[in-house]
């Protein structure tokens, strides 16, 4: 079960299409990626597409695929360059409450392209191996999911740095020690 379910952090239940239109809206890297960059900042096709390296109409497609299913949201149509009319899109949140197909493979995917191009000094990794009962599983993971929901709730500070985390909980798969 996902963590926001076990939380009762959820939209309400939406029927087949929509849940299964939802799901292939977040099944994209670059979708997701698209919904970082909407996070804080309001950003037109154009911009996006500049941002992303993407032909504009491609990116339109995907702009598109993320307002009908309720991850982007268009913000009132502003002047652009030589008089031309832009809309510009900012995410909703919705998708931090909405489970992700194949969840973890796809956020590593984003994850690994988000970090293209970090300088190695502003890249802080940890990595720690841990031993625990069923319990303390669940107490970690519940204690570190209601810091992250913490932080997410309180809103972007207005003269804040833009920062990205990343976590990944998973069974250690190496070989037990024979003994």
């Amino acid at each position: 079960m996902a963590k926001d379910q076990e939380e009762g952090v959820q939209d309400p239940v939406p029927d087949d299409a929509e849940a299964e239109a939802r799901l292939r809206a977040l099944s994209s890297p670059l979708r997701l990626r698209v919904l970082r960059l909407c996070a804080f900042e309001a950003r037109t096709n154009k911009e996006l597409a500049d941002l992303l390296k993407l032909n504009p109409g491609t990116m339109l497609h995907h702009v598109r695929t993320l307002v009908q299913t309720g991850f982007l949201v268009a913000e009132p149509e502003r002047p652009g360059a030589q008089g031309a009319r832009e809309v510009p899109y900012r995410a909703t949140g919705a998708s931090w409450r909405s489970p992700l197909p194949d969840r973890s493979r796809v956020l590593v995917e984003v994850f690994l392209q988000q970090i293209e191009g970090v300088d190695a000094d502003d890249l802080r990794t940890t990595w720690l191996g841990l031993k625990l009962t069923d319990e303390h599983r669940n107490e970690f993971e519940r204690r570190l999911h209601e810091l992250l929901v913490e932080f997410k709730e309180r809103g972007p500070d207005a003269d804040g740095e833009p920062y990205s985390v990343f976590t990944a909980f998973h069974p250690d798969l190496n070989p037990p020690a024979v003994g």
